[in-house]
C-alpha cells in the first residue's frame, strides 16, 4: 500500500474501533481511549492497514466517537452566533457580554458532556421539558489527545435551550448540559493538519417529510483557530484521556424556529460524513 496521504476515519462500534481507509474497513484490537491517545497515530493506522485486506462495508452499529474523554465547547466564535446570543439575552442585560467575548483575546469555553450523556449517529437527541425554544447547533469538533495535540475531527450537534440561556447568561450550564443534549459522529477523521478554510458545515432539519430549516457556513467564518482554542482549554487543566472540543456554530435558525419531537437533524461536513439524529 502506498504511503501517500489518504483519508482515514475511525469508527467506534459496539465491537470496538474500526479503521476505514482506501474504501475498506479494518477492525482494530485497540481500546478506544488508548487508541486515540497513541503517539504517531496516523503512522500506526497505516501500519494496521498494511497488515491485510479489509472488509467492503461496516456492519457493526456505530457509537459516538468518545470514550472516557470529556466533551467541551467554545462559544461565540462566529459572527452569526454572536448576533444570536446578543439578541436572546438583551432583555436580561447580557447582550453586551457576547459582543465583548467575541472580540476578546480569551475565548468562551465551557463543559458540555461526558460520553454517557452524548448520543451517536442515528440515536435520539432530546429537548428539555422545561424549555420552549430549542435549536441544534452544527459544529466542527476537535479531537485532542492528552498532550494537547489535535489528532482529528468529528461532527457535533450542540443542542441548546435558547430561552433558558437568554433568561440569564448564568443559566448557560442548564441550557447546554443535560442527557441527550449532545451528539457526535459518525466518525473521527484522523488528520494532523487543519481542514481547509473552505470546508462547509451544512444543517438540514426535516419535519413531517418537509424541510423546516436549512443553512450552511464555512470554516473561513470562524474568528478563532483550533490551536488557539486548544491552548486556552489546556491551560491549567489536564485531560489524561484527551478531550473533544466543539468549536462553535455559524448556522443558527431564526428566532421563530424551535425544534419539535420527531424532527430529523442532519449535519454534513465532508469528508467526515453526515451526522443524523432524531429529536425524541
Amino acid at each position: 500500500m502506498s504511503k501517500v496521504a489518504t483519508t482515514m476515519r475511525l469508527f467506534r462500534t459496539v465491537h470496538g474501533p474500526v479503521l476505514e481507509m482506501d474504501g475498506t474497513f479494518r477492525p482494530l484490537p485497540d481500546d478506544w481511549d488508548a487508541l486515540v491517545d497513541r503517539d504517531r497515530l496516523e503512522a500506526y493506522l497505516r501500519e494496521c492497514a498494511d497488515r491485510g485486506p479489509g472488509q467492503p462495508r461496516l456492519d457493526a452499529p456505530i457509537l459516538a466517537p468518545v470514550g472516557s474523554q470529556e466533551v467541551w465547547a467554545a462559544g461565540v466564535t462566529y459572527v452569526r452566533s454572536r448576533s444570536a446570543r446578543m439578541e436572546e439575552s438583551k432583555d436580561s442585560g447580557g447582550g453586551t457580554f457576547y459582543d465583548r467575548v467575541y472580540s476578546a483575546a480569551r475565548p468562551e469555553l465551557f463543559f458540555k458532556a461526558v460520553a454517557w450523556r452524548a448520543r451517536g449517529p442515528e440515536q435520539s437527541v432530546r429537548i428539555r421539558r422545561d424549555s420552549q425554544w430549542n435549536v441544534p447547533e452544527p459544529e466542527l469538533a476537535l479531537c485532542i489527545n492528552s498532550r494537547g495535540e489535535i489528532i482529528g475531527y468529528t461532527i457535533a450537534n450542540d443542542m441548546s435551550s435558547r430561552d433558558i440561556e437568554g433568561e440569564n447568561p448564568l443559566y448557560l450550564p442548564q441550557a447546554k448540559i443535560y442527557d441527550g443534549g449532545c451528539a457526535l459522529g459518525p466518525a473521527l477523521l484522523v488528520r494532523s493538519t487543519p481542514l481547509p478554510a473552505a470546508t462547509a458545515i451544512a444543517l438540514r432539519i426535516e419535519r413531517l417529510g418537509t424541510v423546516a430549516f436549512e443553512g450552511a457556513t464555512t470554516l473561513s467564518q470562524m474568528r478563532r483557530t483550533g490551536p488557539e482554542l486548544v491552548e486556552y482549554l489546556y491551560r491549567e487543566t489536564s485531560f489524561p484521556r484527551g478531550c473533544v472540543l466543539l468549536t462553535g456554530t455559524g448556522v443558527v435558525p431564526p428566532d421563530s424556529f424551535t425544534l419539535r419531537s420527531g424532527d430529523e437533524i442532519r449535519i454534513d461536513i465532508a469528508p467526515i460524513g453526515t451526522l443524523v439524529n432524531r429529536v425524541e
